[in-house]
This record gives C-alpha cells, sequence and structure tokens, in this order.
C-alpha cells in the first residue's frame, strides 16, 4: 500500500490515526504514549483499515469493548492475525503449559497484546478453553476454542463476574498466584456437563480491565450429566440409591 509511520504524543485513549495523502500514498500516526506492544498493533489496526476498506470508527476507546463498532472489531482482528499468524503461533500454543503465564511468555515472543495473543490462545488451543475480557466486573467478550464452541460453552457477554470467583478476587485486589479451580456453570449458561475447570486471571488496574483464561483438564468435552450416569449405571451394574422406590410394572413375573 505505501506509506510512512510517525509516532506523536496523543491524548490519553487515542492509540493512532491514518490518511492517505495527496500524493497517494498512506500516513500512519501512533502515540509515543504507548508500549511499543500496543503501538505494533495500532499500525497493523490502520493497515486493516485500508485492506479491509473500513472507514475508521473512534467514536469509544480502543481499549474497551463496550459498544465497540464492528469495523473496529475486524480491524482488531486483522490486526491480530498479521502479529500472531496461524502458521508460527499454533505450533507455540500446542506446546504451551495452560495458564496466563504461558499467555504472557508468547506476548513477548510475539510482541504482541495480552489481549491479541490470549484471544488467539484459546481460539487455537487443543484444550477446551476460552479467553475472557471483563470490563468494570461485566464480561465484554471471550474467544473460545472450537471443541469448547462444539460442546455448548457459550459465556453471555455482559454477564457480571460470578460471585467469589478467582476473577472477580482478582478485581478486588487479591493477588494472582496460579491456575485456581472453577465452577464450570457459574462460567457457561445451561453448562450440564462434569469436568474440572480452571481458571487464571490477570486484572488491570489502569482500565478496570480482568483477562481470565478458563480450560478444562480433560482432552475431550466432558459427557452430559445425564449421559455419565447411564454410563455409571452400565458399568457398575447398581443405580445410585435416591430414597424412591420403583412402582411395580404391569408385567408379570414368569
Amino acid at each position: 500500500m505505501g506509506g510512512t509511520i510517525k509516532k506523536e504524543a496523543l491524548n490519553d485513549g487515542e492509540d493512532g490515526w491514518s490518511f492517505r495523502a495527496s500524493n497517494g500514498k498512506y500516513k500512519i500516526c501512533v502515540n509515543c504514549n504507548q508500549n511499543g506492544k500496543r503501538q505494533r498493533f495500532t499500525v497493523c489496526h490502520e493497515v486493516a483499515h485500508v485492506v479491509l476498506d473500513i472507514a475508521p470508527d473512534h467514536s469509544q476507546p480502543s481499549w474497551s469493548f463496550g459498544k465497540r463498532p464492528q469495523g473496529e472489531i475486524l480491524c482488531d482482528t486483522f490486526a491480530a492475525e498479521l502479529l500472531l499468524p496461524y502458521k508460527l503461533f499454533k505450533p507455540q500454543v500446542d506446546m504451551a503449559e495452560m495458564g496466563m503465564a504461558a499467555v504472557g511468555t508468547l506476548a513477548d515472543d510475539f510482541d504482541a497484546s495480552l489481549l491479541a495473543t490470549g484471544s488467539r490462545f484459546a481460539a487455537f488451543s487443543k484444550n477446551l478453553c476460552a479467553f475472557v475480557v471483563s470490563e468494570g466486573g461485566k464480561v465484554r467478550y471471550s474467544a473460545r476454542s472450537s471443541s469448547l464452541r462444539e460442546a455448548k460453552g457459550w459465556i453471555r457477554p455482559g454477564s457480571l463476574l460470578p460471585n467469589g470467583s478467582y476473577s472477580a478476587r482478582a478485581r478486588s485486589g487479591e493477588k494472582p498466584s496460579g491456575p485456581e479451580e472453577a465452577e464450570a456453570d457459574e462460567w457457561f449458561d445451561d453448562w450440564n456437563r462434569d469436568g474440572g475447570l480452571f481458571e487464571d486471571v490477570l486484572h488491570v488496574e489502569q482500565w478496570d480491565q480482568t483477562l481470565t483464561l478458563l480450560w478444562f483438564e480433560e482432552d475431550d468435552a466432558p459427557p452430559p450429566r445425564i449421559e455419565r450416569k447411564q454410563w455409571e449405571e452400565q458399568t457398575y451394574g447398581l443405580r445410585e440409591l435416591d430414597g424412591n422406590l420403583p412402582w411395580p410394572g404391569r408385567r408379570k413375573r414368569r
């Protein structure tokens, strides 16, 4: 596309802008007050506006997912794909241990933001995995692995962080110290499966953003609870006692 990039001190909440000069060349300006990772993401985001032919809409701050225009979200996705290409990033995800520490390491290795890295990490993970971005204690966005989508693991945007969850405690000031076990039915809508869920979190106090990584320890989707109960009955031959006697059937013994 041809163009130049320059750095200037811009207003708080303003990452950058771009325009096409009279000679047909593009000029991209990034906020020098932002860190290097954010500046790289901004450059890729502005390139996306040109390549995708999407007009900029900066009515909302770039760090906020609340009411963010669809065009800006598409440009964010484009930028993440430039910085974290599947062919290079996917093998690193497959080799990484689950947790926010791995997300941070990959963000450093690829010189990308935690938000972009966490989203791509979850999307490419072999595990049932989700990366959740919350603002002000409310879920704004979640990226899910294909296996979690197939298992219908849905996290409702706008929902509050589960009361007493690791993420809620981190937002209240507790210092995270590594992954913890979590309750799946507190995070996922209409979740009726078993399985051990783990949660790791990082809270960004500057923007009141909570970044949460959720994953199941099982490689495959846990079976629905009713299927597990049937499996146990078939395997062990005894149904769990519930205090209710079965009503006699009409068929007589021979």
